[in-house]
């Protein structure tokens, strides 16, 4: 499996793992809640209308273009660069990272943060897919040696 339908299916389980996560905190962590898990981490029941640590807080349509935006550039790019191996990860983590909280501003009007270690602000799966999707991508588009780029 690879190209398209293998981002397609990286970005479904993205989806389908986030979504469940934010469910069961939600369900069992009430609302501003927070409960130790270890030293320094906790989960915390928390909503975000901004994007990365509240930036644009409350921002509703500008939220809403800048993400369309990042993802119509996300998907042109895959379209010209679907051969690069690998490539299809990255952006099945990104696609399904923002899928992930866009479903959350659709249903709630703000994304569903929970994991929250010590000196961070909360956040979720989604969101750590999006940070390691873009590593990835800067790695698989740009950082491998020159050998494995002919592979």
């Amino acid at each position: 499996m690879a190209g398209p339908t293998a981002a397609v299916a990286t970005a479904g389980v993205v989806v389908a793992l986030d979504q469940a996560t934010k469910q069961l905190a939600d369900s069992n962590i009430g609302r501003g809640e927070d409960v130790s898990v270890l030293p320094g981490l906790g989960l915390t029941n928390t909503r975000n209308t901004g994007v990365a640590f509240g930036v644009f807080e409350g921002g509703g349509a500008i939220v809403a273009v800048l993400i369309g935006l990042a993802l119509a550039l996300l998907f042109g790019y895959f379209l010209f660069h679907r051969d690069t191996p690998w490539l299809w990860l990255p952006v099945g983590l990104l696609l399904g990272g923002a899928l992930g909280n866009l479903a959350d501003r659709a249903r709630d009007g703000a994304v569903i943060d929970f994991i929250d270690p010590v000196a961070w602000p909360a956040f979720n799966l989604a969101d750590s897919c999006i940070v390691v999707g873009v590593f990835v991508l800067l790695y698989v588009a740009e950082g491998r040696p020159r050998r494995a780029r002919s592979a």
